[in-house]
This record gives structure tokens, C-alpha cells and sequence, in this order.
């Protein structure tokens, strides 16, 4: 088990070094052969490992027969060295205003990841040595922070989430966001928005608020948007096989029975949580397991986060 933290000036100093260091072996090769009688052969070409530009990893983790412990913070997920350390860790609050993983989605060997307040999360097999994982995080900052996640899909193959401003809970004067669907990609930390056409027949501009935008269990996708008309409050709720059109009004059962249900996760490896806290979610990254956890209590949710084991 082991796990690194790193930073793009530690491996910037860390590659000078082993350049430095072969630029002189080989130059100490040089002046050997010039007073040796056999020339020796022309040493093959030494390949450094780099790191792609762009998006650089928050950490990366090796994992072994011992969970790797992580707790979501306002500034990102926090290492635990058990999962004892969560207990009383954080304040109850009610669940729209709280950091948690939403949504969770394997896709080609990794796993994809919406924190509610925050941005998104992925875990892949590391690109310099398969043998590790690496933790992305893609951090939404202010905007995210003032707003709850309602949905998770991936539109056009990008991975998109929705934001809207619940107002269950509290009163709140936040407008409503203009840039609701957000997605990522592998070219910076920072989320970016994207523009959904099903949900722009419904402009926040307008008042409409978008909150929610889920896959179905049938295979539609589903979203519902709330407004006010001039007379009173109205809720509208859509289906559609594709986000690039308009979807098909229906009815609140036909929205409501068409949630994918939500069981209780269990799994062999996975080890027992402290009372009052619950697996959410479970997937795997390469060859390894992830499951997310949060504490609960009715609607509120304290101290939340994930652990990765092999």
C-alpha cells in the first residue's frame, strides 16, 4: 500500500535530476572509449517518463490488501489513516448543501465522479506506470460551491452534470445559474460548461430551474425543469432518447417509477463502516476497487468520502 502526493514542481526538479545524472554517465562513457582500445557500440536511446500537459493529478495511489482511506473536503479529498478518523469529523447538514459523490460511473477502465459542491473526480490507471492509480480532481470553485448537483450523464461522450439552486432546505437570494450542465476533459483541473439544446427550451434566464437530468432504468434519459408561470409554480418533466432534441412531456409516475433503484452495497472486500455510514457506490479503476461512503442521518449527510483497495 502507498500512496504519493504530487506536485508539477516536484517532478520538474525530479526529471532535471535524472537528466543530469545520465547526461553525465554518458558523457564519463564518452571520454572512457576515446583512450580504449575497442570502440564500444553506440548506447541505445534512454526514454524519460513525462507526464502529458494538461491536467495534472491531485495523488497517486498504489493500492495493496489495506483500503486507501479519503475524506471530500471543501478543498479536495483528504487522506485518513482509518476510517475511525471520520467519525464526528464533520457537521450534519441537510444533504443539497453537503460535499459528497453524487453520481459515479465506470467508463473504459476508469471511474468518473460528480462531487456535490465541488466539480470532478476521476480515478485511472496512471499513465507513466500502470501499476498505480491516478486521482483527478477537476474543482468547480465559488460557482460550485453555491450550488447542488442534479443529474449525471454523458452527452455527446463528454461526462455532463447539472447544476440547479435548491431552495428546500433555505431561503437563499443566489440566482439561478446560467451555466447549469458542466462537463471536464483531460486538458486542465478546471471544469468548463456545456451546453445541453434539450435543456435550453427551458432558458434560466427565463426561471426556469433545471434539477434534474438522469439515464432511466429503460434506457431514456430523463429531466425535470421547475418554473413559475404567471399564475402559479409548475413542474414539467421530459423524456428523451437524445439530449441534441426536445423531449416528450410525461406524467410524474411515469418520471418517478423510471428512477433506477437504489440498493444496499455490500461487497467481500469492502470493510465494515462505524454505525450511522454507508457504501453509495461502488466501481473499479483498473484492478482495483472503489467504493464511496457518506454518514447519514434522515436528510442530512456529515463526513463523506471514498476508499480504493485491490
Amino acid at each position: 500500500m502507498a500512496l504519493k502526493f504530487i506536485h508539477r514542481e516536484t517532478l520538474i526538479f525530479k526529471y532535471f535530476l535524472i537528466g543530469l545524472c545520465l547526461f553525465l554517465m554518458l558523457s564519463c562513457t564518452r571520454f572512457t572509449s576515446k583512450n580504449s582500445v575497442n570502440e564500444p557500440e553506440a548506447a541505445p536511446a534512454l526514454m524519460l517518463p513525462t507526464w502529458p500537459d494538461g491536467a495534472l493529478p491531485a495523488a497517486i495511489l498504489r493500492t495493496g490488501e489495506h483500503p486507501l482511506w479519503f475524506q471530500l473536503t471543501e478543498n479536495g479529498p483528504v487522506h485518513l489513516e482509518s476510517i475511525e478518523d471520520a467519525i464526528y469529523s464533520a457537521a450534519l447538514i441537510p444533504w443539497p448543501f453537503a460535499t459528497y459523490i453524487s453520481f459515479l460511473q465506470e467508463k473504459d477502465g476508469e471511474i468518473v465522479m460528480v462531487v456535490n459542491r465541488d466539480g470532478f473526480m476521476k480515478l485511472a490507471p496512471d499513465s507513466v506506470d500502470a501499476q498505480w492509480l491516478a486521482l483527478y480532481r477537476f474543482s468547480g470553485g465559488g460557482l460550485w460551491q453555491q450550488y447542488t448537483v442534479g443529474g449525471f450523464v454523458f452527452y455527446d461522450d463528454k461526462p455532463a452534470a447539472l447544476l440547479y439552486l435548491d431552495d428546500r432546505f433555505m431561503d437563499s437570494a443566489i440566482p439561478l445559474p446560467l451555466s447549469r450542465t458542466w462537463t471536464f476533459n483531460m486538458e486542465s483541473n478546471i471544469p468548463f460548461p456545456l451546453e445541453i439544446p434539450a435543456l435550453e427550451f427551458f432558458p434560466a434566464e427565463d426561471g426556469w430551474n433545471a434539477n434534474t437530468l438522469r439515464l432511466g432504468s429503460d434506457g431514456f434519459i430523463y429531466y425535470r425543469v421547475a418554473g413559475t408561470t404567471t399564475t402559479q409554480p409548475v413542474v414539467r418533466m421530459f423524456r428523451t432518447t437524445n439530449l441534441a432534441y426536445a423531449g416528450e412531456e410525461i406524467s410524474a409516475d411515469v418520471f418517478f417509477n423510471s428512477a433506477p433503484r437504489r440498493t444496499e452495497i455490500s461487497h467481500p472486500s469492502l470493510p465494515p463502516l462505524p454505525q450511522n455510514f454507508f457504501y453509495t457506490g461502488i466501481g473499479r479503476a483498473g484492478d482495483s476497487l472503489f467504493a464511496s461512503w457518506e454518514e447519514q442521518e434522515d436528510f442530512n449527510i456529515g463526513a463523506a468520502g471514498f476508499l480504493v483497495i485491490r
